[in-house]
């Protein structure tokens, strides 16, 4: 008598696409960081003096109450002084400062240390960027910044010549002209 074998079948794993998922991360991961390392590799870091200027801005947002920006600005970011070859090839005239997101890399120009009038406008300055580090694009930061500068003490009783004030109401006006059409002649900053 004959018996019958029995052919057993294996079910496929899922083993083949897993391994696929892990390496495609791996891959990106590996490209990001090759990225973000370029981008350090090619531009210098703050000096000291310059080091401690950033947190005496910082400083100030926590007196006010910015938490989630300190967070981003204090424990993720990597300063630099001049621009890598990236921010280079983009180009940030009139900038004081650019952010590379999701890198956390924000560069700091000499006019955030020698046109900023005080460390309240570095603040400023810092929380405009720390919006970048947060995802959120330039109107929303130029935003963020208009609405909650009385917070920062930044009020245009006291910085209103400034070259700061200046740039920063032009930009936000152009970005977000609402935030300026109040009072009787519809020109009035609304959040005031």
């Amino acid at each position: 008598m004959e018996q019958e074998q029995e052919t057993v079948i294996e079910p496929v794993e899922k083993r083949g696409v897993r391994r696929r998922v892990l390496w495609l991360i791996g891959v990106t991961w590996t490209i990001v960081f090759v990225w973000s390392r370029s981008l350090v590799f090619t531009s210098d870091a703050l000096e000291l003096n310059q080091r401690q200027v950033v947190r005496q801005g910082i400083a100030i947002l926590e007196q006010a109450g910015f938490s989630k920006e300190v967070f981003v600005l204090r424990q993720l970011t990597n300063y630099r002084a001049t621009d890598s070859w990236w921010n280079e090839y983009q180009g940030h005239r009139d900038a004081y400062a650019a952010t590379n997101f999701p890198l956390e890399i924000v560069t700091l120009y000499p006019a955030f240390f020698e046109v900023a009038v005080d460390d309240t406008e570095r603040a400023v300055i810092l929380l405009h960027e720390s919006q970048h580090l947060l995802g959120f694009g330039e109107e929303a930061a130029l935003e963020r910044v208009w609405r909650e500068k009385q917070r920062l003490g930044w009020t245009a009783d006291n910085y209103v010549k400034t070259r700061v004030w200046r740039n920063v109401r032009e930009w936000t006006g152009s970005s977000v002209p609402a935030l300026f059409q109040c009072g009787p002649d519809g020109h009035t900053d609304c959040t005031q």
